[in-house]
């Protein structure tokens, strides 16, 4: 019996292990955050912001890969967003001094970002995860395109 039980600990936690490493392939990377903006602002150059904030208004494909989507903002004063690709509610909408529930003032970090010599880069904070509803820890890539930026979020495992 107690041989059984073992066997039976040891195959849970297989399972276990097997699930949350698959949780961990839905996640997108870094790097495939930073690909998602630059095949957006190569869309953008070449068929304009009307465009590339249907695209991803509309949920295009080739805008989302597993968890990661777009959105897109003005950069002066960080007015009313022009494209959000999990949310459509968001479009339109001036997040301005918005802060995470940690009270970092995530937006104002992003203009500092954009504003930079270099126009590009990452912050970090929480945000809900439109696919688990939790807030989750969220470091999200931003480039700076002519006057507004692109930007790609990554949900930090936990």
């Amino acid at each position: 019996m107690k041989r059984f039980l073992q066997t039976m600990l040891m195959a849970l936690l297989i399972g276990a292990s097997a699930v949350a490493g698959a949780a961990d392939e839905e996640r997108g990377k870094a790097d495939e955050a930073v690909a998602l903006v630059k095949k957006a602002i190569a869309y953008y150059k070449a068929n304009g912001r009307e465009k590339l904030a249907a695209e991803i208004n509309g949920r295009s494909p080739q805008f989302r890969e597993k968890d990661l989507y777009l959105f897109l903002s003005p950069i002066a004063n960080a007015g009313a967003l022009i494209a959000h690709g999990a949310n459509a509610k968001m479009v339109g909408k001036s997040l301005g001094e918005l802060k995470d529930v940690d009270g970092v003032p995530f937006v104002q970090k992003f203009r500092e970002v954009v504003n930079s010599k270099e126009g590009k880069g990452w912050v970090d904070y929480k945000w809900p995860n439109a696919q688990t509803g939790q807030i989750e820890q969220k470091s999200t890539y931003l480039e700076r395109v002519d006057d507004i930026y692109i930007a790609c979020g990554i949900y930090k495992p936990k």
